[in-house]
């Protein structure tokens, strides 16, 4: 198979294997009868969901840093028999506290070890196009709830919650496991004239710069509003709008494909426009369906169906907008080590999503009012980055930008 082929294939390896780990996008499906089961609230539902984002957030960063000395298929392998230990463990426990370590430590800790393995091998394969790779190998990732969303509630409904996180596991562990063996980078690197830039500048004086903390501030922003949307989906579908469990479970599959289709859509829209054109445009249509959401009643099934794809869409985007924009930034040669510590930011809008989304949940009786401070986010990232990349910083970015640009 010539090379040109193979390098396509790498990114549907790294599609099949992120809609595995994606699964925690449909832990929402699992809200609902957990806290039937298992007589909790809202906010100790979504405990192992923000633990597994934190514990992912976390992992991510150390993991990168050992992808060129043990290679994508070792590090693919042992993340994936984590991640199915995690799922595996999960159905032998009946208490939230418990569950919140095996599926949210354990299961955050293998999904960070493998998450940017897929994403590193795409880069490589594709330096001239690294938003359209990266973002395409990430769809994977939004994608899952498309098929494990109405999977895991036909299997809940026919086998219970445990026995389906029990199933889901050993499903993973075959594929994962089987996709792990082909990974590979190009044995004499595939280069562009930039792949060096960036490669000595410290760690200290990249998250010292104004523009990285500018972008770490909007990340959390986007993880913030996407990941809430995320965790609350199936409960709003059916205590808002009225949607029964199945149906509820069918617009998380079709939301999903707003997210799997946002990364590649913002990975191309910030290699041509660049990180401040692409980040308004995202805090603008948050905007948006935060208000229509303020709007949904009964039987508002379009008006909601419309906003959450809108949500899911954009965290799509921020997860494509973020590796992009810091790999334009600050050059490529350093891009594993800087996104992860740039990925943080995504474990602080997990924290900060799960706590306001259950708790005004729990305090007001419904999750119509998340979609304030969802608003308020918003508008302070515009008013953030309007300010930090005026007209005479932007020139000069967008130069830099233009330099290590991946498009």
């Amino acid at each position: 198979m010539k090379k040109i082929e193979l390098k396509y294939l790498y990114i549907l390896i790294g599609i099949i294997i992120n809609m595995c780990l994606g699964a925690i996008y449909s832990w929402s499906i699992f809200r609902k009868p957990l806290e039937e089961l298992l007589n909790i609230n809202s906010t100790s539902s979504g405990l192992p969901y923000m633990v597994f984002l934190i514990s992912y957030a976390i992992t991510m960063p150390i993991a990168g840093n050992f992808i060129k000395k043990t290679g994508p298929r070792l590090m693919t392998l042992i993340g994936g028999i984590i991640v199915a230990l995690a799922w595996i463990l999960s159905s032998f426990v009946t208490d939230i506290k418990l569950i919140t370590i095996t599926y949210g430590v354990l299961g955050g800790i293998g999904v960070g070890i493998v998450y940017g393995v897929p994403m590193a091998v795409s880069a490589r394969w594709f330096p001239d196009k690294k938003g359209f790779a990266v973002g395409l190998t990430l769809s994977g990732f939004g994608l899952s709830p498309f098929v494990t969303a109405p999977l895991s509630r036909y299997l809940i409904s026919q086998f219970g919650v445990f026995p389906t996180f029990r199933i889901l596991g050993f499903i993973f562990i075959g594929v994962i496991i089987l996709l792990a063996l082909p990974l590979k980078v190009p044995e004499n690197g595939v280069k562009n004239k930039q792949q060096d830039a960036g490669k000595n500048q410290s760690v200290w004086s990249v998250i010292s710069d104004s523009k990285f903390i500018v972008l770490w501030i909007c990340f959390i922003i986007g993880a913030f509003t996407g990941l809430m949307a995320i965790s609350i989906s199936s409960p709003v579908a059916e205590e808002i709008v009225g949607l029964n469990p199945i149906i509820g479970a069918l617009t998380v599959a079709l939301f999903s494909i707003f997210n799997g289709t946002g990364r590649p859509l913002f990975g191309i829209i910030t290699d041509k426009v660049h990180f401040k054109k692409a980040a308004i445009l995202s805090f603008s249509l948050i905007i948006l369906a935060a208000i229509m959401m303020l709007q949904v009643k009964k039987g508002s099934v379009l008006l909601y169906i419309v906003a959450f794809s809108l949500f899911w869409l954009n965290l799509g985007g921020w997860l494509a907008i973020a590796p992009t924009a810091v790999s334009n930034m600050f050059g490529a040669e350093n891009y594993a080590r800087n996104y992860g510590v740039l990925f943080t930011a995504y474990g602080v809008g997990a924290i900060i999503s799960n706590l306001t989304s259950g708790l005004i949940r729990d305090y007001f009786g419904s999750y119509t009012f998340v979609f304030y401070p969802a608003i308020i986010f918003a508008i302070f990232g515009i008013l953030l980055i309007v300010f930090t990349f005026r007209e005479k910083k932007t020139v000069e970015y967008e130069r830099l930008a233009e330099n290590n640009s991946v498009s």
